[in-house]
């Protein structure tokens, strides 16, 4: 039978043989990850005295080992979820016979022209559709700077009331936006967001500004780097101008300063997570917002505040620089005030990210004349009748739903409250426990 010995040995030798790969990939020193791993390995498997096992030789005599270097939230996990029954490889090979290359490229997405005389109050620009504000900005008939100072004027005035924003970007927001206009003018037009003043949930980094996920324990926090939503909203031509409010941890439309408020009735909160993106939308503080749900997020609140709003198959966008809730979880999407608007955003965020394993690319093309009798459609029996009616009227055919699946409070069936969440914050129940002084 093999002693402890034996087996870390041999352990060591197939590490050794691995940490080449590891450290072109990754970048870690190849020595620092054999040892590392080992230790742990020693730790977990074999109950060797860590203390033993530090750099420098050993802990010593009365020499206190280190504390275990937590998890960090980012970090995925060994195992990739894929929402495709048949794997990844399945996927890409169904796309390609059914699409060939244009499989992966993205279709480009085209604004109808703008018909008729221009609002006259900043109110009515406001609440127009994103869509018809990309028109607008495309033909010229309003800049980016204007919409934007009419964004950041209804933002600082409502925001008290609705606490839909964590951080209010004004400066770059005004920069973003006349750097817009100069493209614009140059003939340098990027596509239909360019210009669009935007907002993004709390749990997305973004340069420059705090990213608090919510928690009083992070309201300085400033992570430099830019979420990959904001990178590619960004390179289409979009204005950030607020992380916009989320629940403490995502969990609610309850966070640090207080509830976010629903725009059309203050006395109910907007719900959560996604609660921030869903009352500046819904309030015409910003033209759209990008949210997360894990279990809900962007459907309760788009649904407590009149909008709509997208809902991704799970790796259709990527999460980096996104807080984890939930390895298999977590999606991203964005919440706006028509169905068109959501289709023109998720056209520049979908698609493969290598720094989210998850993310797949598969076709998106956006009809707005789509034959509803091609579609299935299913309603729930508790469905506003009203609205089922009209997509009969239009020519659908909802069929009944029958029961979801129920998972038990805390299994994680539902969101991040199991197992993979308590990965994902074990960086912060480790830095909890050590400002608490428990084990």
């Amino acid at each position: 039978m093999d002693t402890a010995d034996d087996l870390l040995n041999r352990a060591q030798a197939e590490l050794e043989r691995a940490s080449e790969q590891v450290e072109e990939v990754t970048g870690v020193d190849r020595r620092q990850f054999v040892f590392l791993s080992l230790v742990a390995a020693a730790a977990s498997t074999f109950g060797v005295d860590i203390a033993r096992a530090q750099a420098g030789g050993g802990a010593g005599p009365g020499r206190a080992p280190a504390p275990p270097i937590p998890l960090g939230n980012g970090e995925p996990p060994a195992v990739v979820f894929q929402a495709y029954p048949g794997g990844t490889g399945a996927l890409m090979e169904q796309l390609v016979k059914e699409h060939g290359r244009a499989a992966f490229d993205r279709a480009s997405f085209t604004v109808e022209k703008w018909s008729g005389a221009l609002p006259t109050s900043d109110v009515e620009i406001a609440f127009l559709p994103a869509h018809r504000l990309s028109a607008l900005i495309k033909e010229r008939k309003i800049t980016s700077a204007r919409l934007t100072d009419i964004y950041l004027e209804r933002i600082k005035r409502l925001n008290p009331t609705l606490r839909c924003a964590v951080t209010i970007m004004e400066e770059q927001a005004r920069a973003e936006a006349r750097r817009a206009d100069a493209e614009i003018a140059a003939g340098r037009y990027r596509g239909p967001l360019h210009g669009i003043p935007w907002g993004v949930k709390d749990i997305f980094s973004a340069k420059g500004a705090p990213t608090t996920w919510g928690s009083r324990d992070f309201q300085d926090r400033i992570i430099d780097e830019d979420a990959e939503v904001v990178v590619r909203l960004r390179e289409a031509g979009a204005v950030l101008m607020a992380k916009l409010a989320t629940g403490l941890f995502a969990s609610n439309d309850w966070w640090f300063r207080g509830r976010t408020n629903n725009p059309w009735d203050i006395r109910r909160g907007s719900s959560g997570s996604s609660a921030g993106p869903a009352s500046a939308t819904a309030a015409g503080c910003v033209a759209f917002g990008i949210g997360t749900e894990t279990s809900g997020s962007i459907v309760s609140p788009t649904r407590e505040c009149g909008l709509s709003a997208l809902r991704p198959t799970f790796g259709r966008v990527s999460r980096h620089g996104c807080m984890t809730a939930s390895f298999w979880s977590d999606r991203v999407g964005p919440i706006c005030r028509t169905i068109e608007d959501c289709a023109m955003a998720f056209n520049a965020i979908y698609g493969v990210d290598v720094k989210d394993p998850a993310t797949v690319t598969a076709p998106f093309q956006f009809d707005r004349h789509i034959d509803l009798r091609s579609l299935r459609i299913g309603a729930d029996e508790n469905a506003p009748r009203e609205f089922v009616d009209k997509l009969r009227e239009l020519g659908a055919d909802p069929r009944p739903i029958g029961p979801r699946p129920q998972f038990a409070r805390g299994s994680g069936g539902g969101g991040g409250g199991g197992g993979d969440g308590g990965a994902a914050f074990d960086f912060y129940v480790q830095m909890k426990a050590r400002e608490l002084g428990i084990d």
